[in-house]
């Protein structure tokens, strides 16, 4: 089974004056603004490293809550937050890392058994397994 998702975005100008809009193809984000100050800056708006933060977020708290039903756990609350890194690597940028930190309570699981579920599931989510995947590229240039 293979499932689709689609998302889309505009920049107009180039560089530090250019301006951006990001849109999910479900509609959650639409034309949501980004540029320069937003990634480098505090100005309102989004920007890549906040998406994957969220998307990496939403996954493993995902999986984790499917891997902790698998084993029988049917009561409790996760809650993660996401810390994506960029860090000027020569005159670029790179995202070093993504870190997770998860508050969680689940009724009778041992603190043991939850740190090797989680564990799992943060290995296993599937963002976790793109951001050491390799990227498909294709461009099209229209003059």
């Amino acid at each position: 089974m293979t499932i689709t998702r689609t998302a889309s975005a505009r920049y107009d100008g180039l560089g530090r004056n250019g301006k951006g809009k990001v849109s999910t193809g479900s509609g959650a984000l639409s034309d949501q603004p980004y540029d320069f100050g937003t990634r480098f800056g505090a100005e309102p708006g989004t920007n890549p490293e906040e998406l994957i933060a969220a998307a990496h977020a939403a996954c493993f708290t995902m999986a984790l809550g499917f891997a902790l039903a698998k084993e029988g756990f049917t009561d409790g609350t996760l809650e993660t937050k996401a810390k994506v890194s960029l860090e000027q690597e020569g005159e670029g940028f790179r995202v070093t890392r993504s870190d997770l930190d998860l508050e969680a309570k689940v009724a009778g699981i041992e603190e043991g058994r939850f740190g090797e579920i989680a564990q799992e599931a943060k290995a296993n989510c599937p963002i976790s397994k793109l951001l050491k995947a390799e990227i498909g590229f294709e461009y099209r240039l229209n003059g």
